[in-house]
């Protein structure tokens, strides 16, 4: 049972530590852009991820792949100035950490010093081990990601449920633990078993997040654009709609063509 909410004026990464202990779950929601930020800030959501799932639902890209370093710093500059109270992370983009652990740094120091973000997130394990104590070293905090990585899908070939199989999660508690050795401060669980993710949360110290990784864990994001229905062709078990805005926004766009057509917009009170 989780124990009275504390009150946080701004969120930290130290603030996250703290929910875990007591027991209160991590909200956390993806935002790319002042307006959306503002809204998600404002309903006191506890971290805004400005996620590299821009290429797919701001840019219309297939894959998280082709975003850059400049661009997900442009975004991450224009969610910065609307936040009062979240913990914003930024996505490292593919590319720009996996290979050379001084190209890792110098793209997390690019974020934090151009956006104002408050942290990184990278994906994997032990195969990105010295790039994210490169990274940790210089003082940047990291959140790490396990389970289902969008930018190694070509690797995978296909979205389906990662670590059914016993090797692989063993693999992926062992680069759990690693994470939280380095000193990553919170690991997104994506589209994994609820028992791996349980067995994970229960293990580590540092909260787990989870999308498609069952109740254990410690906390949950999801995509705005999917929570509010603005997509509509990606359907997956794990995702809960809470509004169907591709509708609604197209009925109301529709009316305003019908008005402005019918000459029914402007009216006489919305003219000078």
């Amino acid at each position: 049972m989780s124990t009275a909410k504390k009150e946080y004026k701004r969120v930290t990464v130290k603030s996250l530590i703290e929910m875990k202990q007591n027991r209160e779950k991590i909200s956390m929601l993806t935002a790319y852009d002042y307006s959306m930020a503002k809204i998600v800030d404002a309903a006191k959501v506890d971290v805004i991820l400005v996620g590299d799932s821009a290429s797919n639902v701001m840019a219309g890209h297939e894959t998280t792949l082709p975003i850059t370093l400049d661009q997900m710093i442009y975004h991450a500059t224009s969610v910065i100035r609307a936040i009062d109270r979240a913990l914003v992370v930024v996505d490292l983009p593919f590319g720009s950490y996996q290979s050379d652990p001084k190209e890792a740094l110098r793209s997390a120091i690019r974020i934090m010093k151009e956006s104002g973000a408050h942290a990184v997130k990278v994906e994997g394990g032990v195969e990105i081990k010295e790039s994210v104590k490169r990274i940790l070293n210089a003082g940047i905090p990291v959140m790490g990601h396990l389970g289902l990585t969008p930018q190694a899908i070509y690797k995978f070939g296909t979205y389906t449920v990662r670590a059914k199989e016993q090797e692989e999660a063993e693999k992926l508690l062992e680069d759990a633990l690693l994470l939280e050795k380095l000193g990553c401060f919170a690991i997104v669980l994506e589209k994994i078993p609820a028992a791996l993710t349980k067995k994970v949360s229960e293990k580590l110290s540092i909260p787990t997040i989870g999308i498609g990784g069952g109740r254990y864990a410690d906390g949950q994001v999801l995509v705005i654009h999917d929570l509010l229905g603005m997509t509509h062709e990606f359907n997956p078990r794990f995702l809960r709609r809470y509004m169907n805005l591709y509708e609604e926004m197209g009925n109301a766009i529709s009316q305003y063509v019908a008005d402005v057509k019918n000459l029914d917009f402007p009216s006489e009170e919305e003219q000078y």
